[in-house]
């Protein structure tokens, strides 16, 4: 190699090494560098067109579902015809016609909340709606579904006890109304230590049974419905605040709520309760110990186990310690199952200085008053025209 072939040589190794100056020319582009900025420049310009079309699917999404929402309050959900199958469900004391359309909701009675609220609301009736156990079916339309629950048909069980009846006859009332038969209410009754009575009933049964409007749970038992029946005279009791004024009165509750049995028995209309009270204490505290015999025939009936409304003179003969012609005072106990006005006028007699007291017109219910012997006569003769009897 020649001395000119070298020097070449040398030349173009310390080219090849030597640095390229930072303002030299630009090296040809690499394969596809070319294509990303063709691509990041077309992207660039669908990105207006991207952006619209995502706002365009959001405000058209929730256009639907704001439709859809729209759609859903005003025509909710229901089912179409009158159900199948059977359901029972509770309506509880105070429920307004929102928690009514939950409870059939979740029942399976009803599709939807919103349709039965919708429904009740032009219905004035859904409102008066009383507390208590229904028998509905399943899928129900809500205009089914209200229609049965405004109908005395679908009440399982309700059962009202009027002021003045006896065990006797509230038994065979509680077993026709709930379906449990008469024999357990009687086992039931024979066995007051489970029933909660108050210690002044002294295990009788009878005057605490209190007369009520009763929604007992099917399922009930016939000691919890009596039971039940217990727990509101103690309610009421407590209400009228027995024991205490009883107590002030120098009596015990237990002899109060005999009175009020009397009262009950004898009155003819509630305005007459606290006039009978009155004449019942004015006897019971007479300084005669003859006025001191209550002479109402309501007590003869009882140990009779009749239900007339006059006693003859026969029956006021009758041995037995509920016979108030023959026995001092009050009877052992109460002769009925008074309400709650009757036990008020037991707390609290009318004014007057009335011992005697005739139903002259039981048919009308006429009840006269006197404190004079010889006008009770004459009452007493009013009676027998009226009604046969002296």
């Amino acid at each position: 190699m020649s001395d000119a072939d070298l020097d070449f040589l040398r030349q173009l190794s310390e080219r090849q090494q030597r640095p390229e100056p930072l303002g030299g020319p630009p090296r040809a582009p690499r394969s596809g560098r070319g294509r990303r900025r063709k691509k990041t420049r077309k992207g660039r310009r669908l990105a207006p067109f991207i952006a619209i079309a995502f706002l365009l699917a959001i405000v058209c999404g929730g256009g639907y579902v704001g439709l859809t929402t729209i759609n859903g309050m005003l025509n909710p959900p229901d089912y179409k015809g009158e159900g199948s199958g059977s359901v029972t469900v509770w309506i509880h004391e105070g429920d307004s016609v929102a928690l009514m359309a939950n409870r059939l909701k979740d029942a399976g009675v009803v599709k939807s909340v919103d349709a039965y609220i919708k429904l009740a609301s032009k219905d004035t009736r859904a409102t008066s709606i009383q507390p208590g156990y229904y028998h509905l079916r399943r899928q129900m339309s809500v205009k089914s579904a209200l229609a049965l629950l405004l109908s005395d048909a679908s009440r399982a069980g309700r059962l009202t006890i009027a002021e003045g009846k006896r065990v006797v006859q509230i038994l065979p009332l509680l077993a026709k109304k709930t379906h449990i038969p008469l024999k357990d209410f009687q086992k039931a009754a024979n066995h007051p230590e489970k029933l909660g009575l108050p210690s002044y009933a002294k295990g009788k049964l009878e005057g605490y049974l209190y007369p009520f409007t009763y929604d007992p749970d099917p399922k009930s038992s016939a000691t919890q419905i009596l039971r039940s029946m217990v727990d509101q005279f103690k309610k009421v009791a407590a209400d009228v605040d027995l024991e205490a004024k009883a107590r002030d009165l120098g009596m015990s509750p237990g002899d109060v709520v005999t009175i009020a049995s009397l009262v009950q028995a004898e009155s003819g209309r509630p305005e007459d309760m606290p006039k009978v009270a009155r004449v019942i204490d004015n006897r019971l505290h007479s300084s005669q110990p003859w006025m001191r015999k209550l002479q109402l025939d309501s007590t003869v009936m009882y140990a009779l186990g009749k239900y007339n409304t006059v006693a003859t003179l026969a029956e006021t003969k009758v041995k037995n310690p509920y016979n108030t012609y023959n026995v001092a005072g009050l009877p052992p106990g109460p002769i009925d199952n008074p309400g709650e006005v009757a036990l008020k006028a037991a707390l609290e007699p009318a004014q007057g200085n009335w011992l005697y007291f005739v139903a002259t017109d039981p048919k009308n219910r006429v009840t006269k008053f006197t404190s004079s012997y010889t006008e009770f006569q004459r009452l007493r003769q009013e009676l027998a025209r009226n009604t046969g009897h002296g």
